[in-house]
């Protein structure tokens, strides 16, 4: 199911990108030869195009036939140009690492300067005035981005918005072992970092991993033994209480180092607690006496409080009878329950929402459009700002390809988290893009940009050049991402 939804976002992005570069060239009447959806060299899955007054199609096709050609015997087939050349030709691709829109008259991916004609023509790229040129080539990123703002309000308006503050997690959070090792304890709360006090999980993880902070307080529950007072009967047992303490933990200066370098997928997920929703047949659960809304707290006698350390219990118990305790009504109770081979007393259990104090804001549609642009405009600064790691010797080795991407995506499928991720791609997508390198559109931007203020165009020589170069260095780094993907998957499978 990852696979099926990063191929259908992916799928999303790229057409909305490259139809950001189309709009623009038809808006300013500059040709597009040909708009594909995923690389096709050598081959195409499908090709569709009018003219002579009715669509034509080919599928799984390697070589467009000649009858789709203006023929010309003087020149050779490369350079015969596709009939009625005002309509776009479409085609989807078999390589789903992106796609183009072939403007007539660019120097881009598909065509070098010798592919041009020696005359500039008034239909082409590159007769354009320089501000239609930008506009052009600024379309993907700009269509990418108001997409994202777009699926962001549409979330918004369709689902509201579901926050748990940070300080609502009634049992903590358990913290990866790079947190653990600074001495944080599971079950902790984070309450401030730097003196300023949090409330928001994922703004509480950017400013661990970004900001390099030096201490942090955490509100930690602790049983305490009472201090035994002479006065007291020696035979008179005091019992340990339950308080809740704060303590300052003073964190390592490599702490952001170790955490670009390890990649951890959570710094801290939150501690669920063990309340039973509805039954499943045969539900062991059931048949033992409990009841829908039971909260699950001790198995035989010892006190569990989270999913994670009862779920645990029970396997250990596999085929075991146990006695499970729990609060029903405020009240606490047992039963005991035999347990079946898998470990599990066949129960669905509440959700975050379902079980802790979240703070739930609807949005009609007018409300949604400020809140989805506030919203989007954060993200990517956030993601901007996250991005100076990636400029270190750690940083280089956490890049992520598309098995990094196909992980962000739940195992089943979600529609709000698939919107909500492919939202964050597309702002992902939106400034990678706009990054000055000759291949990608930020390359285009920066040498127009540099003939608006300096009135001196680039050769189509240099543009060339530019964009082998380009094009080199983002394959590279295509490959160290992947690559570097394929390891972590190695080192899982035979080091763990």
């Amino acid at each position: 199911m990852k696979i099926v939804a990063l191929l259908l976002s992916l799928t999303l992005l790229v057409i909305t990108h490259e139809l950001g570069h189309l709009g623009f060239a038809k808006l300013f009447h500059t040709r597009v030869r040909r708009f594909y959806l995923f690389f096709n060299w050598g081959f195409s899955i499908m090709k569709a195009k009018k003219f002579d007054n009715q669509w034509h199609f080919l599928f799984f096709n390697s070589e467009t036939p000649d009858d789709w050609y203006i023929q010309d015997p003087d020149k050779p087939k490369e350079q015969w140009e596709l009939k009625e050349p005002d309509n776009t030709l479409w085609g989807i691709g078999w390589l789903p690492l992106g796609g183009y829109c072939d403007i007539a008259g660019m120097i881009d991916e598909t065509k070098g300067a010798d592919q041009l004609e020696s005359e500039p023509q008034p239909w082409e790229y590159r007769s354009k005035k320089a501000w239609q040129r930008l506009c052009i080539i600024s379309g993907g990123v700009l269509v990418n981005f108001i997409s994202a703002l777009l699926i962001y309000t549409c979330i918004f308006a369709h689902w509201g918005k579901d926050e748990l503050p940070l300080r609502n997690a009634e049992l903590g959070y358990d913290y990866h072992q790079i947190l653990l090792d600074e001495g944080i304890q599971n079950g902790d709360i984070i309450w401030s970092i730097d003196g300023e006090e949090q409330n928001d999980l994922t703004k509480a993880q950017q400013k661990i991993i970004l900001d390099k902070p030096k201490t942090l307080v955490v509100k930690r529950h602790q049983w305490v033994a009472p201090v035994a007072d002479s006065s007291v009967m020696a035979e008179v047992q005091l019992q340990p209480q339950l308080v809740e303490l704060f303590d300052t933990i003073h964190l390592s200066s490599d702490l952001s180092g170790r955490i670009v370098a390890e990649n951890p997928k959570q710094l801290m997920s939150l501690r669920m607690p063990f309340v039973v929703k509805e039954f499943i047949a045969g539900s062991a659960a059931k048949t033992a006496g409990m009841k829908e809304g039971d909260r699950v707290v001790s198995i035989n006698g010892e006190e569990c409080q989270t999913y994670a350390d009862i779920s645990a219990t029970l396997m250990e118990n596999k085929g075991k009878e146990v006695l499970v305790g729990y609060i029903r009504d405020g009240q606490y109770s047992q039963s005991s329950i035999k347990l079946p081979g898998d470990g599990k007393i066949g129960v669905m259990l509440k959700t975050p929402i379902e079980v802790f104090n979240v703070e739930h804001t609807e949005y009609n549609f007018f409300q949604a459009v400020p809140a989805g642009i506030k919203y989007g405009c954060e993200q990517m600064a956030s993601y901007v700002s996250s991005l100076k790691l990636v400029f270190t010797k750690e940083g280089a080795k956490s890049l992520g390809g598309f098995g990094t991407l196909g992980s962000l995506f739940p195992q089943t499928w979600d529609w709000l988290s698939f919107w909500t991720i492919t939202a964050f791609l597309a702002i992902i997508l939106a400034f990678m893009n706009v990054i000055p390198i000759p291949g990608l559109d930020g390359g285009h931007i920066l040498f127009t940009l540099w003939e608006i203020v300096t009135r001196r165009k680039p050769s189509d020589k240099f543009l060339e050049v530019a964009q082998t170069i380009g094009m080199f260095l983002l394959f590279a780094l295509l490959i160290l991402a992947n690559g570097n993907d394929l390891m972590r998957w190695l080192r899982g499978m035979f080091f763990k």
